[in-house]
């Protein structure tokens, strides 16, 4: 069964953290720190940072400097095996021929923390069906993975990591490349693993999402941390503005307090007129 323990305190927390690459520095003195429970939107320009961010978090890439605590244990001193029992990585839908069957693709997450020569059984087999159940895709379970929509295979990788019984969910842009429906089929079962008690971190291009889903917002420019927070509370109209290099406009329902996310056309098109 799913034993990824969401009932004790953890969660993320990042402490002054740099990274160079080839004496560029990609990130700057980073530091934030978030509990489970939570959607955590990581926001910015392309080549803000975000991916060098999650790879940090994931052991992929070494720290230069600074601390990262997963679950109040340093990532440094974790290995492959054990970062996978605290954290999950779900990338963009994985397209090409892949002859496997649904159930097939979330048992894969059940091995994650297995020896080279380890196999599934029983007990794996039942972990992943309960993952299918917390994603709602039970009922296509021996359909193929390649022969399935965008949305429906970014839900299988979701389920892949709940398998993996890890706390904490890292998605790389799990909206991208899907259609609107899917977007937000893809967000609702997002929010619901947070409620359950996951900290779930996503990286997004749309500002929109993270109103619409994240209970906190990084906002990353040039490798630095521009804001921290509660998105109604730190994004504002001129900062996004500054960061996407097109004015922004935010406009707050009366009726529903959702905060809707629109170009400022006639700015737009003023700046334009005025070359």
């Amino acid at each position: 069964m799913i034993k990824a323990n969401l009932e004790k305190p953890g969660g993320i927390d990042v402490q002054d953290v740099s990274f160079s690459y080839r004496q560029n520095e990609v990130l700057k003195n980073l530091t934030f720190s978030v509990p489970r429970g939570r959607v955590v939107g990581v926001l910015g320009a392309n080549g803000a940072g975000k991916s060098t961010l999650f790879k940090l978090i994931l052991g992929v890439l070494p720290l230069k400097r600074g601390e990262i605590k997963i679950n109040g244990l340093s990532v440094k001193t974790l290995s492959s095996r054990e970062r996978a029992k605290q954290m999950a990585y779900i990338p963009q839908t994985q397209r090409g021929t892949f002859q496997f069957t649904v159930e097939e693709m979330v048992l894969m997450g059940t091995t994650a923390s297995f020896s080279m020569f380890a196999q599934p059984g029983k007990r794996e087999r039942i972990k992943a069906i309960e993952a299918m159940k917390v994603l709602q895709i039970e009922s296509f379970a021996n359909r193929l993975y390649d022969q399935l929509s965008g949305g429906e295979q970014q839900l299988v990788l979701i389920a892949r990591a709940v398998a993996q019984d890890a706390p904490i969910l890292i998605m790389d842009e799990p909206t991208a490349s899907l259609d609107y429906g899917n977007q937000i089929r893809v967000l609702e079962e997002i929010r619901q693993l947070a409620n359950r008690g996951y900290l779930v971190l996503i990286s997004t291009h749309n500002p929109q999402h993270i109103f619409l889903y994240a209970d906190d917002v990084l906002l990353i420019e040039g490798g630095s941390a521009i804001a921290f927070g509660k998105p109604q509370e730190v994004l504002s109209e001129s900062l996004l503005s500054h960061v996407y290099r097109v004015p922004i406009q935010l406009e707050s329902s009366a009726k529903t307090d959702i905060v809707t996310v629109l170009p400022d056309f006639e700015e737009i098109r003023s700046q334009e007129a005025t070359k």
